[in-house]
């Protein structure tokens, strides 16, 4: 088995909306991204790719090809999957957390699992999605922006 985590921030900027997990949350503000800017996605892509050694989200769709430009992100994270799997690795299971002084994602977690697990290829029961402030510390807590940790473990074929 291997373990993997993946991190990732975006700077708020224009827009009426976030996608976090795969779920569009209507806020002020958008994220400025080369992709939709989920920044939980990427996350995980950088932890299932971490952790089948196959490097960064980064690397596999680069910020400078513009193939990617505005991509919804689930459609990465599935390749990301199929990439493990061509490696002989599958999902075990997520943890993940949501690091944001707004929007509230309390009420998005569920269906953010409902989106992420058939992307990964698992059931929902193993996909764990937390979602957390900073008590207006940092980056995220002054509004600025968003950011996401994910651990996943991978598990042979």
């Amino acid at each position: 088995m291997r373990i993997g985590h993946g991190y990732d921030a975006h700077r708020f900027g224009d827009g009426d909306f976030v996608t976090i997990g795969g779920v569009r949350i209507d806020h002020d503000r958008g994220l400025e991204a080369h992709s939709d800017g989920d920044v939980l996605i990427h996350a995980i892509c950088d932890a299932v790719l971490g952790a089948a050694g196959l490097g960064d989200i980064g690397r596999h769709f680069p910020d400078s090809d513009a193939r990617f430009k505005d991509i919804d992100s689930r459609l990465l994270l599935r390749r990301v999957r199929d990439q493990a799997a061509a490696c002989g690795w599958r999902v075990e299971n997520l943890d993940a957390t949501v690091i944001a002084q707004a929007p509230r994602l309390g009420p998005h977690i569920a269906a953010m699992v409902a989106a992420l697990a058939p992307d990964l290829g698992v059931d929902n029961g193993r996909v764990n999605i937390k979602a957390t402030t900073t008590e207006g510390m940092g980056f995220t807590g002054r509004g600025e922006g968003i950011a996401a940790h994910a651990v996943v473990l991978l598990a042979p074929l």
